[in-house]
């Protein structure tokens, strides 16, 4: 590995992957990594190729996705809505309808244990709960 190293410079001039830049970049990549996944057993360097890939395209979405700003209750009220989901739906995560009721009034706050369970539930951050 040391040996691929000692010119990491002319890998790059040579077109391997790089840091994602812009958007066009951006679907380049993501059209790539689509290429990829779909073949039925990809090689192991395919494989290693697909991992790359997934994290540039990550490092990328991550540093160029900012979250709104929006109270813990906005933030559970568009996932509702997103998912199609009413406050029963919700309710065995948060302890019965009236505290989901409540929560998104804004007349109770979320407790470390709903952000967790919401969290999992809805695959995203537990940070989006919290007020900025």
């Amino acid at each position: 590995m040391a040996t691929i190293l000692t010119n990491p410079e002319e890998m790059i001039e040579r077109g391997a992957p790089h840091l994602i830049r812009s958007d066009e970049q951006l679907a380049d990549y993501t059209r790539a990594l689509y290429r990829l996944t779909a073949l039925p057993a990809p090689t192991a360097a395919q494989q290693e190729a697909i991992e790359l890939l997934t994290l540039l395209i990550e490092r990328y979405e991550e540093e160029q996705t900012q979250l709104p700003q929006a109270s813990p209750s906005a933030v559970l009220r568009f996932l509702l809505d997103r998912h199609g989901l009413r406050q029963r739906d919700i309710a065995a995560e948060l302890g019965g309808e009236s505290v989901v009721s409540e929560v998104l009034r804004g007349k109770r706050k979320l407790n470390a244990s709903h952000i967790e369970q919401l969290s999992k539930r809805f695959n995203v951050s537990p940070a989006v709960f919290f007020a900025a």
